[in-house]
């Protein structure tokens, strides 16, 4: 009899135990799940701050540095005439 009060005190604590456990992986998951969220919102952000920056280089490609050739070239004609003549 005493075997069997034992026995079933044993089971009650692993029962016990198992319910702990798994509040502790629900918390967990929780967790995980709003730091989930949090990437992916930082994701987003980066996506955005990405596009921007690809506009901001299309437009030195296409406008700054074509101006900037023509500078170099509209410096340098008073020294290519001089060269030249």
């Amino acid at each position: 009899m005493a075997d069997d009060y034992e026995l079933a005190g044993l089971l009650r604590d692993i029962r016990d135990n198992q319910r702990e456990a798994l509040q502790v992986q629900r918390e967990h998951m929780a967790l995980y799940q709003k730091q989930l969220e949090r990437i992916e919102r930082i994701n987003d952000r980066a996506e955005a701050i990405q596009g921007r920056a690809g506009k901001a280089v299309k437009f030195i490609l296409w406008i700054a540095i074509p101006l900037v050739a023509l500078l170099l070239v509209l410096m340098s004609w008073p020294y290519l005439r001089y060269l030249l003549a």
